[in-house]
């Protein structure tokens, strides 16, 4: 059984350290990189981390992690309260799906309470900053091993 967990972001994760840290906080992108890569090592999980900023290429990843990975953790940004096109190619993967976001999108804007990926995945984190992605990777070890 493949134990390679696809963590992918969304458009503007890149800008993480910069972009308006009283929300997202001073860590970068490589920063919760690092983070994951420490996690999926020490839960013997291989480790594939990506960024984007292009919707399509998003989409191309989730549907090639079909036939070689276990699960897929997101943060899809801002995608998340406008892409029924990534909410079916999630569905499409037939892989458990874990969503992330950094900042309680609850506590935000109105329009940031909206997911097309929640209903979807087996477990939604907000609000933990990026320990949110630890947490994502802790669970897929437990899904995995349960599975036996």
């Amino acid at each position: 059984m493949s134990r390679t967990v696809l963590v992918l972001n969304g458009p503007n994760l890149n800008m993480l350290g910069t972009r308006e840290p009283t929300t997202y906080g001073h860590e970068t992108l490589a920063d919760i990189s690092s983070l994951c890569r420490q996690t999926a090592d020490e839960l013997e999980l291989n480790l594939e981390f990506r960024q984007t900023n292009h919707e399509g290429e998003l989409i191309d990843w989730i549907h090639q992690a079909r036939t070689r990975c276990a699960a897929i953790v997101i943060n899809p940004a801002a995608w998340t309260h406008t892409s029924v096109a990534i909410r079916d190619a999630l569905v499409a993967s037939e892989l458990p799906v874990i969503e992330v976001h950094i900042s309680n999108v609850h506590a935000r804007e109105k329009f940031r309470h909206h997911s097309f990926v929640s209903a979807i995945a087996v477990a939604v984190l907000c609000g933990f900053g990026v320990q949110g992605y630890r947490m994502a990777l802790q669970h897929v070890g437990h899904l995995l091993n349960a599975k036996g």
